[in-house]
């Protein structure tokens, strides 16, 4: 019986100064970390998200992204239908379809002026553009549609074009087509080819099917980015604008671009090859909003802004597991060689200074940048936690240590976010590092005391 509580003090004696069951306790907080450090990222996610939602109502007020549709010649033609009627007898009627036609040279030439609006701590980038569209129209290919000229309604063509946020519209557009001065009005009918487009009367009786000539100017404002669809046979842009940090956007990027700190000029040639539209077709109105020819046909500049605070936001949030448990794992080993307890409540509130970190450089980088914002993240962070460790050990010379390992840790993070190519090569190379110095400094460890 005498033996019994000098085991029980024994069984408690090794529960108090075993390494692995240290280790043990600090893996267990580590994993529960997770819980709030996955609070934090949906919390990034928050503020994205309402970053994105003040974007729109920005660009709602003022007028949203464009892309430039068009011109595409419509011309009337008198056809017969043979159809049952109720009696099952066979019966003829003339009904008017529509030939549509694409240019056979486009050219868009567009000038940008942009300005950042502020709404809050978010910045919306928005434009105003004058675009110059030219161009022309072959002559017609009736053989090719099995049409003959006397079928046509030349008197009632039409060209119709399209930008996407007709709000955006600042004046209405004059064009000159076939040695005719037209106005454009909206196309209001549901079989238009572009259900939020302009269309302007065109008479085509004395032209005959020829080829003519066209051109018009958009003066514009949008938001974001600026968009073109490829529909010339051969299609050419041109633009340059006053933006210094743009992206180039869409399955062809410029055969020419120029990009510096007073804006930027691009140039784009497409050739018929490259479109998913035929060149001439009847009937089918919906044929230009297929969802996959818009995307292989839709091409242009998107004004990005220079810093995305939040994706770096995220990606450095990412690294938060890693953090706390290179840290854990340095305090630990500091406290094996230096032969001081340090208690498991301790760890619990410096992973609470870790966790917060995120929450303190989310809402500086709102105010000052992701920069500046991780610089001073990170030395309130490192300060505090060396002060607390300081206090514990009662040791200067550890803590300034382990402040300095704390700082390798957090510039190592601050590097990786910065690279894009090279982030994952570089980051496993350190962490290889890291765990040969760890299994390094581990094989001298009493995993049974200290």
């Amino acid at each position: 019986m005498t033996d019994e509580p000098q085991k029980q003090k024994n069984a408690m004696d090794w529960l108090r100064e075993s390494a692995t069951v240290k280790a043990i306790f600090i893996a267990i907080l580590i994993l529960v970390l997770l819980i709030p450090s996955g609070l934090v990222q949906d919390l990034i996610n928050e503020r994205a998200a309402r970053q994105e939602e003040t974007i729109a109502e920005v660009s709602d007020a003022w007028s949203g992204r464009q892309l430039i549709k068009g011109p595409v010649l419509v011309i009337p033609y008198k056809k017969t239908e043979t159809f049952l009627d109720t009696s099952r007898k066979e019966v003829s009627r003339e009904v008017v379809d529509h030939i549509y036609v694409l240019p056979d040279n486009l050219s868009y030439k567009a000038s940008i002026t942009s300005e950042v609006r502020h709404r809050g701590i978010f910045d919306v980038a928005v434009y105003n553009s004058k675009i110059n569209v030219n161009g022309n129209f072959a002559s017609l290919n009736l053989a090719a549609l099995n049409i003959r000229p006397e079928q046509l309604l030349p008197e009632r063509a039409r060209l119709t074009f399209e930008i996407s946020d007709l709000k955006g519209l600042k004046k209405d557009p004059v064009i000159k087509a076939a040695g005719q001065v037209l106005t454009a009005e909206p196309s209001l009918s549901n079989t238009s080819i572009f259900k939020n487009g302009l269309q302007a009367a065109i008479n085509l009786v004395s032209n005959g099917g020829n080829a003519f000539n066209f051109s018009y100017e958009l003066d514009i404002k949008g938001s974001n980015d600026l968009h073109f669809l490829h529909l010339g046979k051969v299609t050419d842009v041109q633009a340059n604008g006053d933006w210094p940090s743009p992206s180039f956007e869409g399955r062809t990027i410029p055969d020419t671009s120029k990009v510096n700190g007073a804006g930027f000029a691009a140039k784009w040639h497409m050739l018929y090859l490259n479109r998913p539209f035929p060149q001439q077709w009847t009937t089918d109105y919906n044929l230009l909003d297929n969802v996959k020819g818009l995307q292989q046909a839709t091409f242009g500049v998107k004004l990005h802004m220079p810093v995305d605070d939040y994706q770096k936001t995220t990606r450095t949030s990412k690294y938060a597991i890693l953090i706390i448990l290179l840290t854990f794992v340095s305090l630990f080993i500091t406290e094996i060689v230096g032969k001081q307890r340090v208690h498991v409540f301790n760890y619990v509130l410096i992973g609470a200074a870790m966790i917060i970190y995120y929450t303190l450089l989310l809402s500086f980088s709102e105010q000052i940048g992701f920069n500046m914002a991780y610089l001073v993240a990170s030395l309130s962070t490192v300060a505090l936690i060396a002060a607390f460790i300081a206090s514990l050990l009662k040791k200067g010379k550890a803590a300034i240590l382990f402040s300095f390992i704390l700082s390798l840790f957090y510039t190592f993070i601050f590097v990786i976010i910065q690279l894009e190519d090279l982030a994952l090569m570089v980051g496993s190379i350190a962490l290889f590092i890291i765990v040969a110095v760890l299994m390094y400094i581990s094989r001298k460890i009493n995993w049974d005391n200290n």
